[in-house]
């Protein structure tokens, strides 16, 4: 191996570890502030993992790594490299062995059996049916689009409509002998073997256009051996049923141009903003050359390296008789007119975990998948607004907003996806406060008890565990609904002692909370188990149903549609449509009480609302459930470092953000 190639691959490898390193090192210090823990970086969904690589790539603007190689465990131009020294050793190798007489006769035999076997297993049935590239685009309920992954694609293009000049600009540059070959030159193969053989390494390489298409569209670009021999044997048989016209124009409408775009109609409408049928010959040359390198070539980004690469596409033109000398210098070369850029966002917080989800139950990694989910604009507009009118003074802040089913309406994880798309709806797990003691007050009624109930409001002087009341007023003797009203501390610790704490674990349980909850710490009573917002929103849409569990979903695909757990529920549940608790029922009327003469009170709307507030130690987590209509909903507000915030309890900042919310999405008129 050269001096200079050993240079390289070193350089190489350096920048690859460093962008990785980058970027793994900025994922958990952003992760790390949240205070929530976060998955291992090799487990942390790709779209994040792909967010904070970019990252790196723009800070660090490597030299030869690029996004493609990041995720890999060696950047391509390292393999590219290697494989080329590997391949001339085996040349070497393959001439010693090939010249024997009995190696000759194996040789004979294996290649006989081989190519029954590739005949068996090559997709041949599917190879008269280019296969369209991944993408995944999640439809609102009203079947608007909000959000859109993978390739970028549109209808077909048949080359004998399109301006002669166009195929000819590919033809020229990517397979000057397409019309004379049967699909695979051996004339070009032996050049190009020539060419990098001299050269010491890849320099040239001698596939065909319809070798292309094959290995793009139906074998995928694995470089193994078996891979070319199925690649050769599918580019046989697309030369024997298909015309040459017709190969070309399914190459063309599958082709990548760079910036996610596939197929040349995509093409000519992102970099030109016109249809293929009236590109000129300078457009035509410049989207022909991007096929060779297009992130490396892509216009947008590189437009002196496209231009270059569009004056040799010329130049191969009038070498093949397509143009003149005197035309190649006439043609000015290609101004951009880049189509603006589709409103459909990549991304969103919504669409982050609707996508985890049918990523993980869907394997199917071809063709365009629509996906209906549950959200409804309206009511992701109104959340918008209500972030964007709540004066958040810097806190972070999250708002889940479903039915009473469990179909999230309306989600928000943060306040800029854009600067961070950590979703603290879904993925963050706070302390839930005094929200938790929903289930201890469920517990006591399931127990018997009733709100009129009394319990004993009076400091706890015994014990190891001895809670306070956040507003330090103890008002002693007082019934359930008081207590929960006013979030007494005192009452709660002593209410689930009263019913014991497997049981208020019982009823979190059945309302649907998945986190470890210890069995034998009092301090649970108050909210001290970590869990996620979401999850705390369905437990409180059972008891707006009156049917336990609910489980958060986000698409419309049935059963599929609820995930591995959703499933698991219907299963035991017979129909999937829960099961009746009487003591939910005592419970709403408690909900209301708080809603309106308790600590929520700041939330109360004028109509009736249901709910509570929960504020964790040293105020880092405030937060307010409720519903009210049709629509149940969680707030939490919170700094993502976990630090305190200056006296934000869960009655102020949330429950305003949640009325300011409820009003816009139930259409009321303030009092």
């Amino acid at each position: 191996m050269s001096d200079a190639d050993r240079a390289r691959i070193d350089q190489t490898m350096r920048e690859h570890a460093q962008i990785r390193a980058h970027a793994t090192a900025r994922y958990y210090e952003e992760m790390d502030r949240s205070g929530a823990g976060c998955p291992p970086w090799q487990n942390a969904p790709p779209h994040v993992r792909d967010y904070y690589l970019k990252d790196a790539l723009y800070e660090l603007k490597p030299r030869y790594v690029a996004m493609p190689d990041v995720e890999r465990e060696r950047p391509r131009i390292v393999e590219a490299t290697l494989e080329g020294h590997s391949r001339r050793y085996a040349r070497v190798v393959q001439r010693i062995r090939t010249a024997t007489k009995y190696v000759l006769y194996f040789a004979f035999a294996g290649l006989t059996v081989l190519l029954l076997w590739l005949a068996v297993t090559a997709p041949l049935s599917q190879s008269l049916q280019p296969i369209a590239a991944p993408s995944r685009v999640v439809l609102a309920a009203d079947g608007q689009p909000i959000a859109r992954r993978g390739a970028v694609r549109a209808e077909p293009v048949d080359v004998l409509e399109l301006p002669p000049h166009v195929s000819q600009a590919f033809v020229a540059i990517e397979d000057r002998r397409f019309y004379r070959h049967p699909g695979i030159d051996l004339y070009g193969v032996s050049r190009a073997m020539f060419r990098n053989w001299s050269a010491g390494g890849l320099r040239e390489g001698g596939s065909t256009i319809s070798q292309q298409l094959a290995k793009t569209s139906f074998t995928g670009g694995d470089r193994t051996i078996t891979r070319k021999a199925q690649e050769a044997l599918i580019t046989l048989w697309l030369e024997a049923w298909l015309s040459k016209e017709e190969i070309l124009s399914r190459y063309l409408s599958n082709v990548y141009f760079g910036n996610n775009v596939y197929g040349l109609r995509a093409a000519a409408r992102f970099y030109f903003s016109i249809e293929p049928e009236e590109l000129t010959l300078s457009q035509a040359a410049l989207l022909a050359g991007l096929v060779n390198a297009p992130n490396r070539l892509a216009p947008n980004r590189n437009l002196d390296g496209a231009r270059g690469r569009a004056a040799l596409v010329l130049q191969t033109m009038d070498e093949s008789g397509f143009i003149t000398a005197e035309e190649r210098d006439e043609i000015r070369p290609a101004r951009l007119r880049l189509a603006s850029r589709s409103t459909v966002p990549t991304g969103t917080y919504f669409a982050d975990w609707v996508l985890a989800g049918a990523q993980e139950r869907d394997q199917d990694d071809y063709g365009e998948q629509q996906i209906k989910s549950t959200l409804e604009p309206d009511l992701q507009r109104a959340a918008i607004a209500a972030f964007r009118d709540a004066r958040l003074a810097g806190h972070q802040a999250a708002l889940v907003a479903m039915r009473p089913d469990g179909r999230v309406v309306a989600m928000l994880g943060g306040r800029d996806y854009a600067r961070s798309p950590f979703n603290r709806a879904t993925q963050a797990r706070r302390q839930p406060g005094s929200t938790f003691k929903l289930f201890v007050y469920l517990a006591a009624l399931r127990a018997g008890m009733t709100p009129d109930t009394l319990i004993d409001d009076s400091p706890i002087t015994t014990g190891a565990y001895r809670p306070r009341n956040s507003d330090g007023v103890y008002r002693g003797e007082i019934p359930l609904h008081d207590a929960f009203a006013y979030s007494s501390n005192v009452a709660a610790v002593r209410l689930a002692e009263r019913v014991g704490l497997a049981n208020v674990i019982r009823a979190a349980r059945d309302l649907g909370v998945t986190a470890r909850i210890p069995s034998d710490d009092p301090s649970i009573a108050l909210g001290t188990v970590d869990v996620s917002l979401t999850e705390m929103t369905a437990a409180y849409a059972a008891i707006a149903s009156g049917r336990y569990p609910v489980v958060a979903h986000g698409d419309t695909g049935g059963d599929e549609g609820r995930g591995i757990v959703g499933r698991i529920v219907g299963s035991m549940t017979g129909e999937g449509n829960g099961r009746s608790d009487p003591a939910f029922d005592a419970m709403r009327e408690m909900l209301a009480y708080a809603a309106t003469k308790g600590t929520g009170r700041a939330a109360a709307l004028p109509v009736v609302t249901y709910g509570k507030t929960g504020t964790t130690q040293d105020y880092r987590d405030a937060l307010f459930i409720g519903f009210a209509g049709d629509l149940v909903v969680g707030v939490w507000v919170g700094n993502d470092d976990n630090t305190p915030m200056p006296r934000v309890a869960g009655g102020g900042l949330p429950a305003r953000l949640w009325r300011s919310f409820m009003i816009r999405a139930l259409e009321l008129q303030e009092r």
